[in-house]
């Protein structure tokens, strides 16, 4: 059931992605629906909520492909006055193919990273994750084209990741 949970969870994760990114009212909107990391954290989290290592890593690539499907749904959707076509949904995939690829790489390495701390605390893999997350606007700033306008996310983004940085490490030393 929680497989079920997982990828309708992923889904509403994508189109809302999409759609906070077409909030022309809120330009930050954009600036958040570009974050690369929270697609890691969710593959991620749907790992850590399997039993192996095998279910952990193919949730977190379903989860991952159920966001995509999610944000290319409301890509298309009339609520952002566009129509799924074939000829729309071709041209989508076509200019998302390179994150889509990413994404069949990721999504079960994310997925089983996430297994990995629940089955194990294997602190490493967390700790890559909440780094993924505090360093993103740093790398962003290199690549001018993605750089992250406002300010206050690029704090909200670094101090999260420093948070959940903390807590592994904290979860880690305490298992010892």
């Amino acid at each position: 059931m929680n497989v079920v949970v997982a990828i309708v969870l992923g889904a509403a994760f994508g189109g809302g992605d999409q759609y906070l990114g077409s909030l022309s009212a809120h330009p930050w909107g954009a600036d958040i629906s570009l974050l690369s990391a929270p697609w890691l954290v969710l593959a991620f989290l749907a790992g850590w909520t399997q039993p192996t290592a095998r279910r952990g890593a193919l949730l977190g690539l379903g989860c991952t492909l159920a966001a995509w499907l999610g944000y290319g749904l409301m890509t298309l959707s009339p609520l952002e006055n566009a129509h799924l076509t074939a000829a729309s949904a071709a041209a989508f995939v076509a200019s998302e193919s390179r994150w889509l690829a990413a994404s069949f790489l990721s999504g079960p390495f994310f997925g089983w990273l996430g297994w990995r701390w629940r089955a194990h605390r294997a602190w490493t893999g967390a700790l890559a994750v909440a780094l993924a997350v505090a360093l993103e606007p740093a790398v962003r700033s290199q690549t001018r084209v993605y750089a992250i306008r406002f300010r206050w996310i690029e704090v909200a983004e670094v101090a999260t990741g420093c948070a959940l940085a903390l807590a592994v490490l904290v979860a880690a030393r305490e298992r010892r």
